[in-house]
């Protein structure tokens, strides 16, 4: 029972924290948080309420802090002084000048809180940790594209997006309500309803030209992002795909091959059978293999393999 005490302690100061950050908390949310049975929560809950903590609940809806009440701040741990370094050179490289501007006041706030030893030790190794970005993630016109994304999305207001397609050098203007704002295969994405095209549409914020907030109210209520970006991936259909890939080549796909349908992986001798489920063997998959062709085998599907062989063929005329 001795035992369990430190960790029960540290779990309800966290569990205070946490009912800190959020006007309301499931139960349940806590209760996988701490990796612990909701008897636990229910009791640590109790615990917190009998020491003071003006805590209201409501059945089916979850716990909150009665409005005003705060704590003076939590003193950080070593460890959570080195996530700020990681965050900080993160949102400088992979956000927009505006939010980034935002988070870095965040963080001199953060950081005027900590103990002097740990601002030592957060200054000594900030300036040895870089972040590189391959591409530019916004364009110059638009550097405060996330930041007007976020104020859409809390705000429910439409915003006006000014849009270059990938397909045609032309410009266009749309009225969006934004639903939620993605990262994936090294690009920021958000998903919005287009009342141009009547229709939801994913959008690159590279290809953003120029973006306000209007004071227009969204006209529906849209599902979380992730309802949207699972009902995107069962529209398109899929093809089973094998291939075969010599071991010392195989390790080196591990980030790309899951943009690609990887599905599950086995050994044969010295090579690695990979199967996917592609939802593009016209273009995608067969130009991605070809980077590592020499290398790998395709196994199935035919189409696949013919596919490759033209777009082999259309190289080498190229090349002559």
């Amino acid at each position: 029972m001795l035992d369990e005490t430190p960790k029960r302690f540290d779990r309800i100061v966290a569990i205070l924290i946490q009912l800190q950050s959020k006007k309301i908390v499931k139960a349940q949310e806590l209760a996988d948080r701490f990796d612990c049975s909701l008897r636990t929560i229910y009791r640590d809950i109790r615990t917190l309420e009998a020491s003071g903590v003006p805590i209201y609940s409501e059945a089916g809806v979850g716990y909150a802090l009665m409005e005003g009440y705060r704590l003076p701040p939590v003193m950080f741990t070593r460890e959570e002084v080195s996530s700020f370094i990681a965050a900080e050179k993160l949102m400088q490289k992979f956000t927009d000048p505006t939010l980034g501007t935002h988070y870095a006041s965040a963080m001199y706030k953060l950081k005027s809180v900590l103990r002097s030893n740990d601002k030592d030790y957060l200054s000594n190794i900030e300036s040895r940790i870089l972040m590189q970005t391959a591409e530019p993630m916004f364009n110059d016109n638009s550097p405060n594209t996330l930041a007007i994304l976020f104020e859409g999305i809390a705000e429910k207001k439409q915003i006006l997006l000014t849009y270059k397609t990938f397909e045609k050098d032309e410009t266009t203007q749309r009225n969006l309500e934004p639903v939620g704002v993605f990262h994936d295969n090294n690009n920021w994405y958000f998903l919005g309803y287009c009342h141009l095209r009547k229709d939801y549409r994913q959008f690159r914020t590279d290809r953003i030209h120029g973006i306000k907030k209007t004071e227009l109210d969204f006209t529906i209520e849209h599902e979380p992002l992730e309802n949207y970006l699972a009902k995107d991936k069962t529209a398109h259909p899929t093809t089973k795909v094998r291939i075969l890939v010599e071991k010392k080549i195989a390790r080196y796909l591990a980030q790309e091959r899951k943009y690609h349908g990887f599905i599950s992986q086995k050994e044969v001798g010295d090579e690695i059978e990979m199967t996917f489920m592609s939802s593009d063997i016209n273009n995608a998959f067969p130009r991605w293999f070809l980077m590592f062709g020499d290398y790998a085998k395709i196994l199935e599907p035919e189409i696949l393999k013919t596919r490759t062989l033209e777009l082999l063929e259309v190289n080498k005329k190229r090349l002559l």
